[in-house]
């Protein structure tokens, strides 16, 4: 038999990702087709530009200060410091410059964390509804992934559920709070009882660690306050993304920010920045790192998104959309009025609306709209959604 010139991890990753790939290979199409009349409420990409001081920002920082401005670099100690003080004012923890790895954003950060922890054999439990590159990301680390659903009323852990999860194989655990696609902010009393567990299972087999995936802990509606699962767990990589909260996720630049006091610490240092090697050099570029200082206190409209929010809400309810109002994130996640989640974004891709189903994100008999579309995207769907649903009802 000859032998696949792809090798059997990618094989298995292209198999889970095809679906995926291609819903999103699809939308240029689709653009391409509608033009100014597509209502994207696809993924979390900017529809309205770069925010308010983030290009200025940029060019400020691009004037070189010194020979090796551009140099090859890994992480730069005033981007460290930047990071560091930055988690101790949000978080409460007294992180140290030298805990802080500077990644290529979030999924950098998780490739390196799952490939310096995991071996072959190991298992990762990861929450579901996932990310979609969960999975892919523990198969390049040569682990398995273990799901444990939320709860299906409240979108909370499932503790019993991540109880029985934990085996003596387990390495590690991928929590998302604030939640995508829900936008659930898992409590602190939640937290508390999973490190419990967590705690229980490291001293009966082996030391779990926990990869706290924060991208979204800064997109809070309602005041609401925002508590880190490494409040909790001392064995906790805090994992984050900029992109998100700059509405800039190609301008890659994220971090690993260790438990200061995990007691593998002095050991992680040095294994991180190999991992980051391994990872194919996973560090931020050296622009981003040096704008750190200034780009860390620029936000995205939270107001903004909220009333959008406020608004789809009350829209798709009065339409007879069923939704719960999530608390973060920049995501709704509407029940479709048919069972086949996919057909129905194929309805509303006629309507001219993209819209990702649930059953790509493990929650079938739903789809996920992004509350980065422009407010004439709204004006423009909600005529399509009230067709789509009238004829979900003629079915």
């Amino acid at each position: 038999m000859t032998r696949s010139p792809v090798s059997r991890t990618i094989q298995e990753v292209m198999a889970l990702l095809a679906p995926m790939v291609q819903w999103f290979t699809r939308i240029p199409e689709l653009r391409a087709t509608y033009g100014s009349e597509i209502c994207d409420f696809g993924s979390g990409n900017p529809q309205e530009g770069a925010i308010e001081g983030y290009a200025r920002v940029l060019k400020r920082w691009a004037d070189p200060q010194e020979p090796d401005w551009f140099a090859y670099k890994v992480s730069e100690p005033k981007a460290q410091a930047v990071v560091a003080a930055s988690l101790r004012d949000y978080v409460g923890i007294a992180f140290e410059p030298e805990d802080i790895a500077l990644t290529n954003a979030s999924i950098a950060a998780l490739a390196v964390t799952l490939r310096t922890v995991c071996e072959p054999g190991d298992e990762v439990v990861i929450v579901s509804p996932p990310h979609f590159l969960y999975e892919p990301l523990i198969r390049a680390a040569s682990a398995s992934a273990v799901r444990v659903k939320v709860l299906p009323e409240t979108f909370d852990l499932d503790l019993e559920a991540v109880a029985q999860a934990l085996t003596p194989r387990t390495r590690a655990m991928i929590v998302n709070t604030p939640h995508n696609p829900t936008g659930r902010i898992f409590p602190p009393a939640i937290l508390q009882r999973l490190a419990g567990l967590l705690t229980e299972a490291s001293e009966r087999h082996q030391p779990v660690f926990l990869l706290s995936d924060e991208a979204y802990n800064r997109i809070l509606f309602d005041n609401r306050r925002f508590a880190s699962p490494a409040a909790h767990y001392r064995r906790t990589f805090l994992i984050y993304s900029y992109g998100k909260v700059l509405l800039a996720p190609m301008q890659r630049i994220g971090y690993i920010a260790m438990h200061p006091q995990m007691p593998e610490r002095e050991a992680f240092r040095v294994a991180l920045m190999a991992g980051q090697i391994a990872t194919g050099y996973a560090w931020p570029n050296a622009l981003l790192q040096h704008a750190l200082h200034d780009l860390d206190p620029l936000r995205v409209d939270i107001e903004q998104l909220q009333v959008r929010r406020d608004r789809m809400v009350d829209a798709l309810r009065e339409l007879g959309y069923e939704l719960h109002v999530p608390e973060a994130t920049f995501y709704l996640m509407p029940r479709s009025p048919i069972t086949d989640d996919e057909r129905f974004c194929e309805w509303l891709t006629e309507e001219k609306i993209i819209a990702m189903p649930g059953s790509f994100l493990e929650l079938p008999g739903y789809f996920r709209l992004s509350l980065t579309a422009t407010d004439n995207m709204i004006d423009r769907s909600l005529p399509g959604f009230a067709r789509a649903m009238k004829r979900a009802r003629e079915v």
